[in-house]
């Protein structure tokens, strides 16, 4: 990996270059809350002042520009003896400024079952392949837990990754596009200051973000399998599916297809689904593998923390809290554990 530096203002000046020709994502505030902070999104942006780079967290991840909600997975027409299939694959390169370590570690994890597992998804690929992602350094937030699950520091899955130091920016450079893309603007060798500049940063946002230990989670969600603290929590949980909605991992889906009256065209499409509904595990006969809520938190978790640990050698959580902060009921997964930890004695 490559070091440079880049002021800020020749930063304005690579993105103003890029809004010309191309799509450019990146956090845009739509709106406040009650008390004042703002509200965050990845949207296409048409200027570089709609670009929010001190935002602490978006609403939604950046998994919906790569998985997103609903998709067309292929149409297809039949005439006489033949038939005709349409499918369509992203092509055009698009560029995503300011994801924070955590959502591309997000992607990170995707990719392992999405881009690189037995089945690995064109469609999820196509549009990882064509995206030109951007990262910026951030202080930790108050509710996250991303150094906790080994989120906070994030060494690939990007292009360029930059960290403040004022007036510059301190650039990661990880590829040829990125180090192609930045030798055309007025960029700097790494000086000494730099560095102790940077390190300095990255230790105030080590020190910042509040300690949880999850270094045994794998064997103490065995242990706690029949633990009471699953039914404690499912019994609040109101089924809605909301945390796997802004989840930036939360993978599951399911596949329709509908075929027209005369039979002569139909249409297959994915969408995203959540294991915390009710009818997630429901068979042919109406039979119910998990029919309360509390086993479905618990596999939600299990399947975050436990399976794709052993898979995987990393959870799917990234510790973002977007499902602590989302929940109606108030369920997080910083709790869960301390309760678990509390009544396994750990």
């Amino acid at each position: 990996m490559l070091f440079k530096t880049i002021a800020k203002s020749e930063f304005k000046r690579l993105v103003e270059d890029l809004l010309k020709e191309e799509e450019v994502i990146g956090p845009k505030k739509i709106g406040e809350r009650e008390d004042g902070k703002a509200i965050h999104q990845f949207l296409p942006v048409q200027s570089y002042g709609e670009l929010d780079l001190e935002y602490g967290r978006t609403e939604y991840s950046a998994k919906t520009y790569f998985l997103p909600y609903k998709e067309t997975l292929s149409k297809y027409k039949f005439s006489n003896d033949n038939w005709q299939q349409e499918i369509e694959y992203r092509l055009k390169p698009r560029f995503m400024i300011g994801l924070h370590a955590c959502d591309i570690n997000a992607l990170l994890r995707l990719d392992k079952v999405l881009a690189r597992d037995s089945y690995p998804s064109p469609y999820y690929i196509s549009r990882r392949r064509n995206t030109f992602i951007v990262g910026i350094d951030h202080p930790p937030l108050e509710d996250c837990f991303c150094r906790a699950v080994g989120a906070d520091v994030v060494t690939q899955g990007f292009e360029l990754y930059l960290t403040s130091l004022g007036d510059r920016y301190f650039v990661s450079i990880n590829s040829d596009r990125g180090f192609n893309l930045l030798k055309k603007y007025a960029i700097h060798d790494v000086t000494d200051e730099d560095t102790q500049a940077y390190l300095e940063v990255r230790r105030e946002h080590a020190a910042g973000q509040k300690p949880l230990n999850l270094h045994d989670i794998p064997n103490l969600l065995d242990i706690e399998f029949y633990s009471d603290v699953w039914r404690q929590w499912g019994q609040k949980c109101l089924n809605c599916g909301s945390c796997a909605m802004v989840c930036p991992t939360c993978y599951c889906y399911g596949v329709s297809e509908r075929v027209s009256m005369g039979g002569d065209e139909g249409e297959k499409s994915r969408q995203l689904y959540s294991c915390n509904l009710k009818d997630f595990a429901c068979v042919a006969g109406n039979h119910n593998f998990r029919p309360d809520p509390a086993t479905r938190l618990k596999y939600r978790y299990y399947h975050q923390h436990r399976g794709f640990t052993e898979t995987f050698e990393s959870p799917l959580c990234v510790g973002c809290n977007r499902c602590g902060r989302v929940c109606l009921a108030g369920i997080n997964p910083p709790a869960i554990f301390n309760d678990l930890q509390a009544e396994g004695g750990a």
